[in-house]
């Protein structure tokens, strides 16, 4: 069972505790305030109300047995970067760190976040693309380039299977699970897997391959 540390109780804080804690992973989280934490009591594996910025403070919270720490600090930039260091320092293996700004997120990718994120900015670029291709349901990005989609299928892919489809070839995606419509999970798809109205596919691949999809979706609708 992964474990996972998250620093800062805002918005963005809490959802990733809740969600990561939903997924059945443990969760410490430290904030500062003692409100805040009492949001997630109950919810996550354990709360510690302590100064984020304090390595001995950190040290005692068991920050160092985590498989990954989220910095969810707001808008004190100085607090967000030192408490990155420090995890750095402590060799915590993966570090994921919000920032609020340009500016802000190329200090922590200076000092070494394994990863940086501008919520807003990443929401907005989400909508914008969701706009774009209604296909798309959700996405998790896994580099600058590639991502996982879930995709909505369409009428025009509906009823045939992987095989017929030829994903790979065809769209250039790997499908690597199926939702169904009554929610169950196919996770090792076929080449005979048949695609239904109302399913979901979950596809690795880039932003291009997507907008090839959508593209050839549209053509394959047109002809019909």
């Amino acid at each position: 069972m992964k474990y996972f540390a998250v620093i800062g109780v805002g918005r963005f804080g809490y959802s990733v505790a809740k969600t990561l804690s939903e997924m059945g992973c443990q969760v410490l989280v430290i904030d500062s305030s003692e409100d805040k934490l009492r949001q997630l009591e109950g919810i996550v594996t354990q709360v510690v109300q302590a100064d984020a910025t304090d390595e001995k403070a950190l040290r005692a919270a068991g920050i160092k047995d985590v498989d990954a720490a989220i910095v969810a600090i707001g808008q004190n930039m100085e607090a967000s970067i030192l408490v990155s260091l420090i995890l750095k320092e402590l060799g915590v293996p993966y570090i994921v760190s919000k920032a609020i700004n340009q500016l802000h997120a190329k200090v922590l990718k200076r000092i070494g976040c394994d990863r940086v994120v501008l919520p807003e900015e990443e929401m907005g670029a989400r909508v914008a693309r969701s706009l774009v291709s209604p296909n798309v349901l959700d996405e998790l990005e896994l580099s600058e380039k590639v991502g996982i989609y879930e995709l909505r299928v369409p009428d025009a892919i509906a009823g045939k299977t992987l095989g017929e489809l030829d994903f790979r070839k065809k769209f250039g995606l790997n499908v690597i699970a199926i939702r169904e419509e009554e929610g169950n999970l196919n996770t090792v798809p076929t080449a005979e897997t048949k695609l239904s109205k109302g399913s979901t596919i979950f596809v690795i691949g880039d932003e291009e391959n997507i907008e090839r999809f959508d593209k050839l979706v549209k053509k394959m609708e047109k002809g019909k």
